[in-house]
């Protein structure tokens, strides 16, 4: 959809300008809702490292703006031809061409700050009322209609979206109770940084003097990916490895050179100079939280999005794509149902939404340990087994078409339908997924 629909009069609340935040404001502004994003960040800024986004989200940016979205996010985006897999020691494993290239359904890596910086500036230019600089304290419920107390003052609207992160508050009235997150384990050291100093170096030139590269290497429950972007003028690596480290306080501290190198110690000379010739890095820990029972409150009126319903690893590759999803979907829902049933298009985004999200988290678990416990006799004999999954059922879903779809038949099961009307009791998410 290029143009917007007729007014539908839904209200909705998005709480966070993440990328399922503002995912969900363009689309619900598409589709004839009335949409507020409230930020607790005071004003904007570039922040961050590489991100990426499979062609199920790449679909969704190229359609905005009759494509002006993405001929934005082209220029700044990585375009290799090959995934390079190297052993910790350095030697030659295996190369995986990239997903092949496709203008309404593309790939989209690059800088994480750079990317969300166009997509929220293309928000404010539809109309979207953004307020930066408003925390929401707590998020409230009364059988028709949701609302959020913030800077003295509750907001009410048809339907809240708490798409506000992994440390969710709107988690807390969705389940009833705080939901802590804990460690998954694991945690990783990543940089984003000129690559002159790359270009100068014998050792790293290769990966920086001929254009964009991603390159890979794999060891015992360690990996390191690097990758030089925009025609080879940025660079950016990340490093996985085991981590036990307490994430009550935060997520991501400054980390140390010094401690990355250790975890890459008696690796090869090429990944262990990239790390050297980085000024610093972030120390990321990696929380988990087992899948939540459902992600709509009791009078669904209030729904979480993107990482508050569904954090993911960063090997699933899909968590900021899964994250547009959902705000396609409930936009979608929203449309379909109309103002008087709001309670049934979020119960159906939810059930819509709920098998695939998980079936995509688990691709993430999979991918680590393939990579992290690969047995190096098998993958000799065949070294496809460590390639990264990219199957059509991910990669190929339209889920605004999809939503249209389902979306008869998901009503019939929410419902119960029978003669003399419906009965929109809530039911239990199910793994409806559509390839």
């Amino acid at each position: 959809m290029t143009q917007r629909a007729p007014e539908t009069g839904i209200r909705v609340i998005v709480v966070g300008a993440g990328f399922a935040g503002l995912t969900a404001a363009i689309e619900c502004h598409l589709k004839g809702h009335s949409v507020l994003v409230l930020e607790s960040f005071p004003e904007l800024k570039p922040l961050g490292d590489v991100i990426s986004f499979g062609p199920n989200a790449g679909r969704i940016m190229a359609r905005w703006g009759n494509g002006s979205v993405y001929d934005k996010l082209y220029p700044i985006c990585h375009r290799n031809k090959e995934l390079i897999f190297y052993k910790w020691n350095g030697e030659f494993i295996t190369s995986q061409p990239v997903y092949p290239m496709n203008r309404e359904a593309p790939s989209v890596n690059g800088h994480r700050g750079e990317i969300h910086e166009i997509v929220f500036n293309h928000a404010k230019e539809l109309g979207i009322e953004i307020r930066l600089g408003c925390r929401v304290l707590e998020y409230v419920e009364e059988k028709d209609r949701a609302g959020v107390r913030v800077n003295g003052e509750t907001l009410w609207a048809d339907v809240v979206v708490g798409s506000d992160g992994v440390r969710s508050k709107a988690r807390e009235l969705v389940l009833g109770y705080v939901d802590k997150p804990k460690s998954s384990g694991y945690a990783i050291y990543r940089a984003w940084l000129d690559s002159t100093p790359l270009l100068h170096d014998p050792l790293t030139k290769h990966l920086v003097v001929n254009g964009d590269t991603h390159t890979g290497w794999l060891g015992p429950d360690v990996h390191f990916l690097a990758a030089s972007v925009k025609d080879g003028k940025s660079f950016s690596w990340v490093c996985t490895h085991k981590d036990e480290g307490d994430i009550e306080e935060s997520w991501s501290f400054p980390g140390k050179i010094e401690d990355a190198l250790k975890v890459l110690d008696g690796w090869d000379p090429v990944c262990r100079r990239i790390v050297e010739l980085t000024q610093d890095c972030v120390d990321w820990k990696l929380v988990y939280r087992d899948p939540l029972p459902t992600w709509v409150s009791k009078e669904a009126r209030t729904c979480l999005a993107g990482d508050a319903a569904h954090p993911f690893l960063p090997t699933s590759i899909q968590g900021a794509s899964q994250a547009m999803e959902d705000g396609v979907v409930l936009a979608a829902c929203l449309q379909l149902a109309g103002k008087q049933n709001v309670p049934l298009a979020v119960r159906a985004y939810e059930k819509i939404r709920y098998g695939r999200v998980r079936r995509a988290q688990l691709l993430g678990e999979e991918t680590r340990d393939m990579w992290h416990k690969a047995d190096w006799d098998e993958v000799k004999k065949n070294p496809d087994i460590i390639k990264l999954k990219r199957d059509d059922w991910l990669f190929l879903f339209d889920c605004e078409k999809n939503t249209y779809e389902v979306w008869d038949e998901t009503v019939k099961e929410l419902t119960g339908a029978h003669e003399g009307g419906h009965n929109l009791l809530p039911a239990q998410p199910t793994a409806m997924i559509s390839a």
